[in-house]
């Protein structure tokens, strides 16, 4: 059993204790890490997963984090956008679907918070179920190596990439996502789980 909840503050070190073991040190000489340096999370987004259920909740699980990026920096007009990644799993608890809620979950909040656009470098084995698929087609860029099937991009509404094309670069500031105070966005994580648990308290017992 665990919950989902919106990241706060005091989980970051713990956080970076999860990746360092499911990524290593080497983690930080990446291509998207070097656009993510300096730059503040999108709180709005960002989500981890705890065991048990409130308030009784245990350790930290997993964690999910986007970040702003600009599209198009190279042109005359960049598009925000978001940056998926990273998400990473306790070992022992792989296989338990947790991975997927966190994906469903915080790629449902983006819709809901207006986001246009959410990239990410990773398998596409794993990422196409859940609609993202080859950006190099749209024309995009990243300012460093990456393999061409591991860059990919989801637009979030039809009509999404019309017009966008370019090198992904870093935000001008940290304020290109709309603007989603912590509790708001923590509300919304709490309305979106009580929706699905009022569907599965309405499905039939056979």
């Amino acid at each position: 059993m665990y919950t989902l909840l919106h990241e706060r503050p005091d989980d970051s070190a713990q956080i970076e204790t999860l990746l360092d073991r499911a990524f290593g040190p080497n983690r930080y000489s990446k291509t998207v890490y070097r656009l993510r340096e300096g730059v503040a999370p999108l709180g709005g987004l960002s989500l981890v997963a705890r065991s048990g259920m409130a308030p009784e909740l245990g350790p930290l699980l997993g964690t999910i984090r986007y970040w702003p990026i600009r599209i198009g920096v190279d042109g005359p007009a960049p598009v925000a956008a978001a940056m998926l990644g990273p998400i990473a799993i306790e070992p022992e608890r792989r296989g338990e679907g947790i991975g997927v809620a966190l994906i469903q979950r915080s790629l449902t909040l983006a819709r809901w918070f207006g986001h246009r656009i959410v990239m990410l470098v990773g398998d596409p084995e794993y990422y196409n179920r859940f609609g993202f698929v080859p950006a190099r087609p749209y024309g995009l860029e990243l300012p460093g190596p990456v393999e061409d099937r591991r860059f990919l991009v989801q637009p979030l509404f039809a009509g999404a990439m019309e017009g966008v094309t370019g090198m992904i670069g870093r935000p001008f500031d940290d304020a290109d996502a709309p603007a989603i105070p912590a509790p708001i966005a923590a509300e919304a994580v709490e309305s979106l789980t009580t929706a699905r648990k009022a569907r599965k308290a309405r499905r039939p017992v056979n």
